[in-house]
């Protein structure tokens, strides 16, 4: 299998990281191996990334008891549940042939894993026929422990093209987000982590974030070197909530070597769903960067 495509190819030399990560790339297979079988089923969440049917790049939070999310087989992934009513990505979700990325993170174990293929509809929710899996390190994930599933919710609470003052604050104290991205090999969703304020908001409409050091494969980065579209998935971890943004993306590179994403606004959803779940408040992680003095507004 082709493990990286001209974007990512193109990251990895610019960076000078070619070698290494081509040696990581080794990680990628298009098998769910026993281990990462046994991590699926213990999860409780799974973040989906896809478009919708306009091409809209977006990231969606599914939730259910472990145990909902399986291997099948050693190339398929089976999810017994859907997104609620509203959600962008509903229809794609429903649609065989759709091509998504998927992210399992666990916070109580600092654990990831990737998994990206095609969709099949099946009657108690869909299945991927898995054509990327691999696992991640635990650098930038924040520790934290399930506390209660909330059966009740409104749904989506509101839409707009531009980011409320209280979604600007919502995003400041973010430690963490996920990221939808594509090319022409398929859809990836990923995570990124960091202290709350390591995402700034430049305007209602734009936002920026550092890319820091991680596995060398620059897959995300890759993606948007050939197609803009992304989706961002922000989750409040202690309500619940989620906070979805749908937009285009690109990487700017500092002479010092540092590199960060600037995105642009197109579409917001906030969401409070029932079904979901609250989880602690964090541990952060070691790894993640002290911010400079002016950055770090914790304050919702």
């Amino acid at each position: 299998m082709d493990r990286y495509h001209q974007g990512s190819l193109a990251v990895q030399e610019r960076v000078g990281v070619r070698e290494l990560a081509e040696h990581v790339g080794r990680s990628i297979g298009a098998g769910i191996k026993d281990v990462a079988a046994a991590f699926l089923e213990l999860q409780p969440h799974l973040v989906v990334g896809a478009a919708d049917g306009a091409g809209r790049m977006w990231a969606s939070l599914l939730t259910g008891p472990p145990g909902f999310v399986r291997a099948t087989g050693p190339h398929r992934m089976a999810v017994a549940a859907g997104v609620p009513a509203g959600d962008p990505l509903a229809e794609a979700l429903a649609t065989a042939g759709t091509r998504v990325g998927t992210i399992s993170l666990d916070p109580r174990t600092r654990r990831r894993m990737r998994l990206g293929g095609t969709l099949e509809v099946t009657a108690r929710g869909f299945a991927v026929e898995a054509e990327r899996v691999f696992a991640n390190c635990p650098k930038y994930i924040q520790k934290r422990q399930p506390l209660e599933l909330v059966a009740e919710g409104t749904g989506v609470v509101r839409r707009g093209g531009a980011l409320t003052p209280d979604q600007e604050r919502a995003v400041r104290a973010a430690d963490t987000f996920f990221v939808a991205t594509t090319a022409a090999d398929g859809v990836d969703a990923s995570h990124r982590g960091g202290m709350p304020g390591f995402v700034e908001v430049l305007s209602p409409v734009e936002l920026s974030w550092p890319d820091y050091a991680g596995n060398a494969m620059f897959l995300t980065l890759g993606n948007l070197a050939t197609d803009p579209r992304a989706g961002l998935l922000f989750p409040d971890w202690e309500s619940g909530a989620v906070l979805q943004l749908s937009g285009t993306a690109r990487t700017e590179y500092g002479p010092d070597g540092s590199r960060s994403v600037r995105f642009r606004v197109e579409s917001v959803v906030e969401g409070l769903h029932p079904g979901r779940l609250r989880w602690s408040a964090p541990e952060y992680s070691p790894a993640n960067p002290a911010l400079p003095p002016h950055r770090g507004s914790t304050t919702r």
